[in-house]
């Protein structure tokens, strides 16, 4: 190579490159301080795609609870499969306690309970998100057996709906 060609290609290769990377670092740790600050107050809870949750217009956010999916097939305790809803479905008028869900609750009791709610039954909650299309047979069973597990506060989970501004405290 010519020395004309050596220096064409050495400028070829360094016309305007250069990042800054230290004022992009200092953005992105500003970033990641805001959303750690001003995520705080989001309850999350576990959702699936086959599950619309009816809409509410309470003013009360929800505690951290155990919490039981019933999807359009599926019955789940925080994510785990206990029971399939057409079984639960053809159930006798007599049989209200359904005994899967009703042992993977009192398993739930040791793992993720306060420590107020394993000493008194009162405190103990639970946390029902049904697909609104869920029978209310299916529901109305596994309240029961919610209770049946010594879970004091049932709760059915609900997409909070904006108020009219017309409407009445």
């Amino acid at each position: 190579m010519t020395p004309y060609r050596i220096k064409k290609h050495r400028k070829r290769g360094h016309h305007g490159s250069h990042m800054a990377l230290v004022p992009f670092i200092d953005m992105l740790t500003m970033l990641v301080v805001f959303l750690l600050l001003h995520s705080s107050e989001v309850e999350v809870l576990p959702n699936t795609k086959n599950i619309t949750v009816p809409q509410s217009v309470a003013d009360l956010k929800p505690h951290e609870t155990v919490v039981i999916m019933v999807t359009t097939e599926d019955l789940l305790v925080n994510g785990r499969v206990v029971a399939k809803v057409a079984d639960v479905a053809k159930y006798g008028a007599d049989q209200m306690v359904i005994p899967l869900l009703r042992d993977a609750l009192k398993e739930q009791n040791d793992t993720i309970l306060r420590e107020a709610a394993r000493e008194n039954i009162a405190e103990r909650e639970v946390t029902i998100m049904g697909d609104k299309g869920t029978p209310f047979s299916v529901l109305k069973r596994v309240m029961a057996t919610a209770t049946a597990a010594d879970y004091g506060k049932v709760s059915l989970a609900v997409i909070q709906r904006e108020r009219e501004v017309g409407a009445g405290a």
